[in-house]
């Protein structure tokens, strides 16, 4: 927060810092602090100027509604401005402004909204005559914007000419380009691998693209758009509200955002906000909260706008997902297969609804490409439940002899020697999880996780304490824990301690695929753990199995072949195994695969959205038992999509090439359908 000792003072200061983050982001696409942070400024620089409006100045950034156009580019005056819609983060705010609307308006007709997400990318307008796409510029100012249409015309979602009937003599389409989420992190992959600067996120690769002198440039950025909005349209065609213009545009060939609704009242827009953010993490693309509309293109009309804002749309903005921190210092985290783990331990700071205090930073490669040192400001990002992450580096602040960050030469749990193997880029400790703690401590979280034995109440803090006390120094040890020796833990009781021993025993009954994923080979996940229970039926041949024999198997390579073998050779991993049966685990038998478990040989399909009644881990460990390939992206080569809800760009893509998509019953249908659950 700006701090002066008068009101212009600070108004002074509020403005060059407005002016100065708004280049560093539309000009240079290299921000230095993140839109959360950039809001709060501006939102200061509104309060001040509403309390002094005498102050205010022509040249103020409240009188402007984006960055300047790039000289670069042609300049183009918008027919109809091109406004910023004013925010809420509450529903007493939401509901304010909904009763501001009614009553400017003073019908006795109810209101009816229209809900939409608000996609985080660049606004766009889009002009067409005679059905042909003639124009297409920048929100710029607000009243003059960049003419990109050369740029425009290489993105595939938008139509060049419209041949639908009832198409208007002159119109324009507003919408949002933007990224979607996979396209940002393949594109981020293949720029890694040509050693080529990456995006920092997806908005600011949007822009970025948009911004390429050369159009062939920007042709291969991923870019797509959602149409959102009727700018103007010539006498031929007045709809009489918001509603009838999606509708229509879907009509055209536009490509609109299917997560709509239109509602009457307060509870039904929270109910599409709340349903929207439950979604968030799984819609393929970036947003920062929900656009609320009055729905009558009439009743848009008397509302009017002031300065910069239509008084008939509003923008429910959802906690931000970035935000800059510094970085205190790196931490060393061992994983159960001795990978070493650079962890960014930073100055707490609220993002994405918590408060985060530390980030992954996957390896030393990461680092080196951040160009990361100690006491960094740094850019991270929290989206849904996902591990922050530190995003890039604010280098206009490092301070002069920031220190380098080194990869620790011996395991910070044993301190055996840290080796890389086979050209990995991640580092290892050479000692057996057998022997490091911290492999112990992380294999044993793993063999009760959820996918794995699910033992209910044995989480990461528990089995730390029982490590750390000698109850159990390997996964056997588990079925010989005690009601008595547990409940004198820390935190647990014996009611505690009781139900932990339930769940322990209740483990005791599981399936041969869980169980060889519960012991944590290394690259076998649940879909090749799936693959080896039903190709060797026990584990007794899966143990004796050689790696000729692997190999064979679908989803086994040579490389997890030898992971299996080696992991069986080792007598201490033979032995808990042993101890493990002994102790009473034990799964139904696995009949011999019939001809039918293959039907889906040669088939490729598609996962998209959340399940909501297994993992997409399982989803896919299911499909691949069929005999069938589990692709990560839609394309022409695709067999069959099963979309589960918040599905996205991909349900979108099955859409255009016309692919089949199953929902979530129907999936569930077909699984039991073929005996594959």
């Amino acid at each position: 927060m700006v701090v002066a000792e008068t009101p212009e003072a600070e108004l002074i200061e509020l403005r060059k810092k407005v002016a100065y983050h708004l280049h560093r982001y539309h000009v240079l696409d290299e921000p230095e602090i993140a839109d959360a942070q950039y809001d709060a400024l501006f939102d200061r620089l509104l309060e001040l100027e509403a309390q002094h409006p005498e102050l205010i100045s022509p040249d103020s950034p409240s009188q402007r509604i984006g960055g300047a156009p790039l000289a670069a580019f042609d300049k183009i005056a918008h027919e109809v401005p091109m406004l910023s819609l004013d925010k809420c983060t509450s529903e007493d705010e939401l509901s304010d402004w909904m009763v501001r609307c009614d009553n400017r308006l003073g019908l006795e007709v109810q209101t009816s909204y229209f809900c939409e997400p608000k996609i985080d990318g660049v606004a766009v307008a889009l002009t067409y005559e005679g059905g042909v796409l003639t124009r297409a510029s920048t929100r710029g100012d607000g009243t003059t914007g960049e003419d990109i249409t050369a740029n425009v015309k290489t993105i595939a979602s938008v139509p060049l000419r419209l041949d639908a009937e009832g198409v208007p003599e002159r119109f324009e389409v507003r919408g949002e380009v933007y990224i979607p989420i996979n396209e940002f992190e393949a594109f981020n992959q293949r720029a890694l691998d040509a050693q080529e600067k990456p995006m920092i996120n997806p908005r600011n690769g949007a822009a970025g693209s948009l911004r390429q002198l050369d159009p062939a440039i920007t042709a291969r950025r991923p870019l797509t758009m959602f149409c959102y909005s009727l700018g103007w349209s010539s006498s031929d065609w007045q709809p009489g509200s918001h509603s009838e213009v999606i509708e229509q545009f879907n009509q055209w060939g536009f490509r609109t955002n299917a997560l709509i609704a239109k509602t009457r009242n307060l509870a039904g827009v929270m109910a599409f906000i709340d349903r929207v953010l439950a979604q968030r993490a799984t819609l393929g693309y970036d947003i920062d909260g929900v656009v609320i509309k009055v729905d009558s293109l009439s009743q848009q009309a008397l509302l009017g706008a002031v300065t910069r804002k239509p008084r008939w749309a509003i923008a429910y903005k959802y906690p931000a997902e970035e935000a800059t921190t510094r970085l205190r210092g790196v931490e060393f985290q061992v994983g159960r297969t001795g990978s070493i783990t650079p962890v960014a331990r930073l100055e707490p700071i609220f993002v994405g609804g918590v408060t985060v205090s530390s980030a992954t930073l996957h390896n030393m490669d990461e680092i080196a490409r951040l160009g990361l040192k100690v006491d960094d400001y740094v850019m991270i990002r929290r989206a849904g439940d996902v591990i922050p992450q530190v995003v890039s580096v604010i280098t206009s602040k490092r301070r002069e002899g920031a220190a380098e960050i080194s990869l620790p030469t011996h395991c910070p749990s044993c301190s055996s020697p840290v080796v890389h193997v086979d050209d990995e880029a991640v580092a290892r400790c050479s000692a057996s999880h057998n022997t490091c703690p911290a492999q112990r401590k992380e294999g044993l979280k793993h063999f009760a996780s959820r996918l794995a034995m699910d033992i209910d109440g044995l989480g990461d803090k528990l089995i730390e304490q029982l490590v750390e006390s000698g109850l159990i120094s390997n996964a056997a040890d588990i079925y010989r824990l005690e009601v008595e020796s547990v409940a004198q833990l820390d935190r647990m009781a014996d009611k505690s301690a009781m139900n932990l021993i339930h769940a322990i025993e209740a483990s005791r009954q599981t399936t041969l695929p869980r169980f060889i994923y519960a012991l944590g080979i290394r690259e076998v996940g649940e879909a090749t753990a799936l693959s080896l229970a039903n190709r060797f039926r026990s584990i007794d041949a899966l143990m004796a199995a050689q790696i000729e024999t692997l190999v064979e198997v679908p989803d086994v390579g040579p490389i997890v072949a030898e992971r299996v073998r080696v992991f069986f050779q080792d007598s201490d991993n033979r032995r808990v195994v042993q101890a493990l049966l002994e102790a009473g685990i034990q799964w139904p038998e696995i009949a011999p695969p019939e001809a039918e478990a293959s039907r889906l040989e040669g088939q490729t399909w598609v996962l998209t959205g959340s399940l909501e009644q297994m993992t997409r881990n399982e989803a896919k460990a299911f499909l691949v038992s069929l005999g069938a390939k589990v692709a990560g992206t839609v394309s022409a080569r695709t067999t069959q999509v099963v979309a589960g809800p918040g599905a996205g760009s991909k349900l979108a893509k099955a859409s255009e090439l016309d692919i089949p998509v199953m929902d979530e019953a129907e999936f569930m249908a077909f699984l039991d359908d073929h005996g594959a659950r």
